[in-house]
């Protein structure tokens, strides 16, 4: 028996040792957030659907702080209509935004999923990438604290909910696709009985625009053999100092990070229409298309978002 344990003391050692390097490396995630935005570490809070504080009717919340933290992306920080309780919105949902007006006079209205989860109590944090011709993102640019816009939370807005129930989950992201994808990461790597394994190419125009770039980048660090994240640039300067993958997310690249379409998983997919279009078939269509259908996987394995 003395043996015994002292053949399983390397094995303690190194769980142990792989908790400390854990902690380290989230503990300086959470020391950057005093220095800039961070969403933080991994937090677990799971709410079923049906319990947002947001329903099918607008509802008018004020805005509370607005943190610029990329030349063109924003963090705009609501209040909850009550501000005692946590947003309560299911994993991975999203809400319409509505706000500003067109020349007729008919607002505009966007889905967007905060970065924040329920463990944040009476407000809740929407990352925004401010587009040129965006015209919901060019009104949020000119809101100011203490300004109000509407929310509203319907059932379409809730799609895959956790526990997601698969051994590997490939993540298909582009641009601002990547909000839902933190929700479901909080979801996995918040909960230390989940061993969920999270493989996610994430594409891009150039380096400096990634967004939660540094998020993704601390979580990989802290959940190694969780997390694989493989950036891919469409439009980096060809002399940078760029040096991981060029081009757009195509089927060699899904070969080479996800698991098979005979291997126990699910796809998440969320990005721009051309992205959708060109690897599973339009966002609005049941069936799949695309790529991911010539590589032998099923609609059952394809979330889109």
């Amino acid at each position: 028996k003395i043996q015994s344990c002292q053949q399983l003391l390397p094995q303690v050692h190194e769980v142990r040792d792989k908790h400390l390097r854990r902690k380290q490396i989230l503990a300086s995630a959470s020391f950057k957030m005093v220095q800039g935005y961070s969403v933080g570490k991994p937090s677990f809070s799971v709410v079923a659907p049906g319990n947002c504080q947001f329903g099918d009717d607008w509802a008018s919340t004020a805005l509370k702080k607005v943190e610029q933290i990329s030349a063109d992306t924003k963090v705009f920080t609501f209040a909850t209509p009550d501000t005692s309780k946590p947003l309560n919105l299911p994993t991975c949902g999203c809400m319409l935004a509505q706000g500003g007006a067109d020349a007729e006079g008919n607002a505009f209205i966007r889905p967007y999923t905060p970065v924040s989860t329920n463990s944040m109590v009476g407000e809740f944090e929407l990352m925004v990438k401010i587009y040129p011709e965006g015209n919901l993102s060019q009104h949020m640019n000119t809101m100011k604290v203490g300004d109000s816009l509407n929310f509203k939370h319907i059932k379409f807005n809730v799609k895959k909910q956790y526990p997601f129930g698969v051994a590997n989950v490939a993540m298909l992201v582009g641009g601002t696709g990547i909000t839902p994808m933190v929700q479901a990461l909080h979801a996995i790597l918040g909960n230390p009985e989940d061993n969920t394994k999270v493989n996610m190419l994430y594409g891009s125009q150039v380096a400096d625009q990634i967004l939660a770039e540094q998020v993704l980048a601390d979580w990989q660090a802290a959940y190694p053999d969780q997390l694989s994240v493989t950036h891919v640039l469409s439009g980096e300067p060809k002399d940078s100092a760029w040096t991981g993958e060029r081009g757009f997310i195509t089927e060699d690249l899904m070969a080479k990070h996800f698991p098979g379409p005979k291997e126990d998983l699910n796809i998440f997919v969320c990005g721009p229409p051309p992205m959708y279009n060109a690897l599973c078939g339009a966002r609005e269509e049941a069936e799949l298309s695309g790529v991911l259908a010539g590589m032998g996987y099923t609609a059952e394995q394809v979330t889109k978002f």
